[in-house]
């Protein structure tokens, strides 16, 4: 995309996000220029410092896994599109969302795509399982000192044995699915016992 002097979204780069993400025209646009103000080296992409020179994700326990996301397996850039795309998974799920054509892909932000943004929060080795041990490194960046080890690795048990299906103490994708329950009343995913609520 080059240089923020010398680039502009183009209308049909505009129109491919859109049926992409499911972001308005006026959302991608606000979203470009906030990409562009964060991208220091003017190049079209970002890196993980520019997301942690972001105040919000900076003050965020989950910040460094947060900032993961946007980066696939071995790159260390992202464009403007792969932003886009991460932040699909943020956007609200919408009535017109929910009715798509079994024909059309899944939308970023379906259910589905939302829990398994989640999980892959907690799957730290990317083994397809959330160990004992993984979710305790994430509750302990969640809560920091505030709670005792003793106490983290109750909830830690309570969540596996409560989620653990297959009995291999650990929780899949599948069983991650069952334990975050029907989606709330007001349209949001919470996921019992590990504090994640995604709209």
């Amino acid at each position: 995309m080059g240089s923020r002097a010398s680039s502009l979204l183009r209308d049909e780069e505009i129109d491919d996000i859109k049926k992409e993400t499911g972001f308005s025209h006026s959302q991608i646009t606000r979203l470009y220029s906030r990409f562009t103000s964060l991208d220091k080296g003017e190049n079209g992409t970002l890196s993980r410092e520019d997301f942690q020179r972001i105040p919000e994700l900076a003050i965020n326990p989950l910040g460094d896994r947060i900032i993961n996301a946007f980066f696939p397996e071995n790159e260390d850039q992202v464009n403007f599109r792969g932003f886009m795309r991460t932040l699909a998974h943020f956007r609200p799920i919408e009535e017109s969302d929910k009715n798509k054509s079994p024909q059309l892909p899944e939308p970023l932000n379906s259910r589905n795509n939302k829990l398994l943004f989640a999980f892959r929060l907690y799957d730290l080795d990317k083994d397809d399982k959330i160990s004992r041990e993984e979710l305790l490194q994430v509750l302990r960046m969640m809560v920091g000192v505030n709670i005792s080890d003793e106490q983290l690795g109750s909830i830690a048990d309570r969540t596996i044995q409560e989620a653990d299906q297959d009995g291999d103490y650990s929780i899949s994708f599948m069983e991650f699915q069952k334990v975050t329950g029907e989606e709330g009343a007001d349209g949001r995913e919470s996921v019992r016992g590990v504090g994640i609520t995604m709209t």
